[in-house]
């Protein structure tokens, strides 16, 4: 039902979406035929494009313009992708939403340069906006990405982390983008600064909720559903919201150790993921989901009424409720 609305509710900017689609495709465009190769790859290899969306309607609460929602649509998702890029390289994973990753299919080496190229072109992509706040907050959202991509690094296959490192973790992972998706898209439409703040805030909480569920759905969902291995994120080495409300359990222990050291079996995975949809961890992160999903509604109840209130409502009922 949910995934059926978040349809409904992409078919409402069937066309707005297209035009940015398009310009996806254009931004990716380079001399070099394996880097256009790998990025047309990437780019088709679909995703949410939640980051469009949310610059779309924040953008609805001020004068619109397709044009200039379309130039910080596109390099925002462009940060994103590059930085997918780039992760799949540190992780040296094979499948990402059931396709080969850049790194799989090419090498590290052009992975890399890909991500880079993609990176330069998310800069460029709104060069051409006359409105300074706007080129400011997105040089600090790339920097607080990257200092995020360096944490990420420096935490892996580390387990004396707290749960208030993961939070700063996926503030930086996720919630960011989507928090400056929303403060972009109002920004660039000159939307009233009243409003603003309202987004930027219901962005991030709705980032943060989105980041736990999806680290929820790694360990709860299928490995065909998700595209990659069920249990990911600890094969990588990442601790993620319910696997630190038990890493300390005895039992748990030699599934984390051996999940870290890349000695972990396929039954022990399959067990291990038992073990943990079992112990209530599950619960205990849904419920942290739930509570910053509750902060976003609280943001978004303060916005004048709409059709872009309505669909963050439902974008917001989505994240809560989601499966995939």
């Amino acid at each position: 039902m949910e995934k059926l609305k978040l349809i409904t509710l992409y078919a409402d900017f069937r066309k707005d979406l297209a035009y940015i689609e398009k310009e996806l495709e254009r931004s990716v465009e380079s001399t070099s035929p394996v880097i256009r190769q790998a990025s047309l790859h990437l780019l088709r290899a679909g995703g949410k494009r939640i980051r469009p969306i949310f610059v779309i309607l924040a953008s609805k609460f001020g004068t619109y313009s397709l044009e200039d929602v379309a130039k910080v649509a596109v390099s925002l998702e462009l940060v994103h992708m590059a930085s997918l890029v780039h992760d799949d390289v540190i992780d040296d994973s094979d499948m990402r939403r059931g396709f080969e990753t850049v790194k799989s299919r090419w090498d590290n080496r052009i992975a890399m340069y890909t991500g880079d190229f993609i990176f330069s072109r998310a800069l460029t992509a709104m060069g051409d906006i006359e409105i300074p706040e706007v080129h400011q907050l997105f040089a600090e959202t790339m920097l607080e990405i990257c200092k995020g991509e360096i944490i990420q690094i420096d935490h892996q296959r580390k387990t004396n982390q707290t749960i208030r490192d993961y939070l700063r973790r996926i503030k930086r992972k996720t919630a960011l983008l989507l928090s400056s998706s929303c403060e972009l898209g109002a920004l660039v439409s000159r939307t009233d600064s009243s409003i603003v703040g309202s987004l930027r805030r219901f962005g991030y909480f709705a980032g943060m909720a989105f980041q736990i569920v999806d680290d929820i759905l790694d360990i709860t969902s299928t490995d065909e559903k998700l595209g990659k291995p069920a249990g990911s994120d600890l094969l990588n080495g990442h601790l993620t919201l319910p696997v630190l409300y038990i890493k300390d359990d005895l039992k748990f222990k030699p599934y984390l150790e051996r999940s870290f050291d890349g000695t972990l079996t396929e039954m022990e995975r399959e067990e291990m993921l038992v073990y943990i949809r079992s112990s209530g961890a599950i619960q205990k992160a849904q419920a942290v989901s739930d509570v910053y999903l509750r902060k976003a509604l609280d943001e978004i109840d303060a916005l004048p009424e709409g059709d872009a209130k309505k669909a963050f409502k439902q974008i917001a009922a989505f994240i809560g409720k989601r499966k995939y």
